[in-house]
C-alpha cells in the first residue's frame, strides 16, 4: 500500500516519530497517544513505515496484563516465539497474553497502523529482546 492511499485510511494520522522507543525498532515508527483510562488501560496508534518492525518483546505481568492490537490501516505481521508469522490487515484483532514473546510490524511493501491497547495487571513491565533479523523477516 502506498503512502497516499494509507494516509486516507489511517484515521488517527501518522503521529510523531517514535524516538523514545526507536532503539527497539528496525525502521521508522510513529506514535500517537490516544487515551489512558484511570484504571491504566492505554491506547496508542502506532504507525510503521514499510519494512519497519519492533524487536521481539514480552509484556510481563504477575496477573492480568498483556496487549491487544486493533489493526486499522495497511498490512503487517504478528509473530509469537515458536509459531509462524500471521498476516495482519485492517479489522484484524490480536490478543497477546502476558509473558508471551512476540513482535509485530509492517510488511515490506506496505505502511501499517494498529492501535495498541495496554492491559493493566499486577507488576507489569516490558522486556525488550533481540531484533527480528533481516534474514527471517525477508523470508515472510
Amino acid at each position: 500500500m502506498d503512502k497516499a492511499e494509507f494516509d486516507k485510511l489511517n484515521v488517527f494520522g501518522e503521529g510523531q516519530p517514535n524516538e523514545a522507543f526507536a532503539q527497539y525498532f528496525s525502521g521508522q515508527s510513529f506514535l500517537t497517544m490516544l487515551a489512558k483510562t484511570d484504571n491504566g488501560i492505554g491506547f496508542a496508534n502506532v504507525t510503521f513505515e514499510p519494512g519497519c518492525r519492533n524487536n521481539w518483546h514480552i509484556h510481563k505481568a504477575d496477573k492480568g496484563g498483556g496487549q491487544v492490537l486493533l489493526c486499522i490501516a495497511g498490512e503487517g505481521w504478528y509473530q509469537e516465539d515458536g509459531k509462524s508469522a500471521q498476516s495482519l490487515k485492517p479489522g484484524d484483532i490480536v490478543v497477546i497474553p502476558a509473558n508471551v514473546k512476540h513482535w509485530h510490524g509492517a510488511k515490506k511493501d506496505s505502511w501499517f497502523s494498529h492501535i495498541a491497547v495496554e492491559i493493566p495487571g499486577e507488576n507489569t513491565s516490558n522486556e525488550w529482546c533481540e531484533p527480528v533479523t533481516d534474514d527471517k523477516y525477508n523470508k515472510l
